[in-house]
């Protein structure tokens, strides 16, 4: 398999969850301005959308978005209970808790990653404004959650868990106060310990060092 990916981007949800079910995949790094990969592959030749995480298996087929990725990589990954049995309840509500990732959290989050810096800036300050203002209702339903159980499903790490790590990290980019939620942190912790979630945590921090001094 090959995973198109950029550092930090929501294709870093992808690479967690591969490194948790222990999946063998070749990461190529994408210049997103460009949407051009470091062999020199045209990104949109694959994924008409220029996203990532464009997933390319080995049957060349294309996989693309995070919560359908984040599904068929935990479905590969027999044992690991990254995702419940299919037609399951509990695989129902980890669909629940991959759509609520992201559309309550990626889509807030980028307004103030991606959005507001790219328009003028009355319009800047106020989507600024807006996002800041949704996040608390977001990040609190998380907590309470989390309250009552290790991860996201329980006391079992999921691929819900990889994107809300994801956001998390996105929160701290952009300097959003999560002090208000300690089973945030706490949370942010027991995963950040992970062995295969530490390691890709460092892989991705050496890509974008080094795409920063392209």
């Amino acid at each position: 398999m090959k995973l198109y990916a950029s550092p930090f981007a929501c294709s870093f949800t992808v690479r967690l969850a591969l490194a948790e079910a222990g999946l063998n995949v070749e990461t190529r790094w994408v210049d997103l301005a460009t949407k051009r990969a470091q062999d020199g592959t045209d990104l949109t030749t694959l994924n008409p959308k220029g996203q990532v995480p464009t997933l390319v298996l080995d049957d060349r087929a294309v996989l693309t978005e995070v919560g359908a990725i984040l599904q068929y990589v935990g479905d590969q990954a027999s044992g690991r209970q990254l995702v419940p049995p299919a037609t399951s309840f509990e695989r129902y509500r980890l669909q629940e808790w991959l759509s609520f990732v992201a559309g309550e959290l990626h889509k807030i989050l980028s307004v103030l990653l991606i959005i507001a810096p790219t328009v003028d800036p009355a319009g800047a300050e106020s989507a600024r404004r807006l996002a800041r203002h949704l996040l608390p209702q977001r990040f609190g339903h998380v907590a309470r959650a989390l309250s009552t159980g290790s991860f996201l499903m329980g006391e079992y790490f999921t691929v819900a868990d990889a994107y809300l790590f994801n956001m998390l990290i996105w929160a701290r980019y952009v300097e959003f106060d999560l002090s208000p939620w300690p089973e945030l942190g706490a949370y942010f912790d027991r995963v950040a310990a992970r062995p295969a979630i530490a390691a890709v945590f460092a892989e991705e921090r050496e890509a974008r060092v080094a795409a920063q001094r392209r």
